[in-house]
């Protein structure tokens, strides 16, 4: 059996088993930077120290030996997210743990992320874990691009097409500019 079927089998006993806190209201959900390709691991040995995580995952084909499949890839590589409250929690434990290459810090203290991003993301799960960020955009909603020179910056869905294509409109200098990118680079703001 492999090591990534047994942190599997054993994050679902904990989650079945009511062991994996939610997130609580002191809680504040913060980045933590992983080793390459051990997102899993990480979010494994985090929440054995009952820390609760969460890895956005986007389906991804995989081609070898003239075979394909379908895995669960991290939305993010080489992140996922922790909920810690900085105040009652160990959370310098975070950096020790197995798989993590550090706590994203701002000086001295972890980086939070800003409130609403992450549980977005997580109310935009579907049942098998991967994100489905076009199902709940509109055309005149308000959007925050994820990816790009604009990352981070909110604009208005001004036209999306079948294929995935989008368009937004940003205000830039006092004027609206029209930037074309993909669904996957969106998220919706409620």
């Amino acid at each position: 059996m492999s090591m990534l079927r047994t942190f599997e089998d054993q994050r679902a006993k904990n989650h079945s088993a009511g062991l994996l806190p939610p997130t609580l209201n002191g809680q504040r959900w913060y980045v933590v930077h992983t080793l390459p390709m051990k997102e899993d691991w990480a979010q494994f040995h985090l929440e054995n120290q009952y820390f609760p995580t969460f890895v956005p995952r986007r389906p991804r084909t995989v081609r070898h030996a003239r075979k394909t499949k379908t895995i669960a890839a991290p939305f993010f590589p080489r992140y996922l997210f922790v909920g810690l409250d900085l105040s009652a929690d160990p959370w310098r434990k975070v950096s020790g743990t197995f798989g993590v290459s550090r706590l994203v810090m701002r000086g001295d203290q972890p980086q939070p992320v800003p409130k609403g991003v992450v549980e977005t993301l997580i109310a935009l799960t579907d049942s098998r874990g991967f994100l489905k960020l076009g199902d709940k955009l509109k055309v005149g909603s308000s959007v925050r691009l994820m990816a790009g020179p604009f990352s981070d910056q909110l604009a208005i869905l001004d036209h999306l097409d079948d294929t995935g294509r989008v368009s937004v409109l940003l205000e830039i200098l006092g004027r609206e500019v029209r930037v074309n990118t993909t669904v996957g680079n969106l998220l919706p703001v409620p």
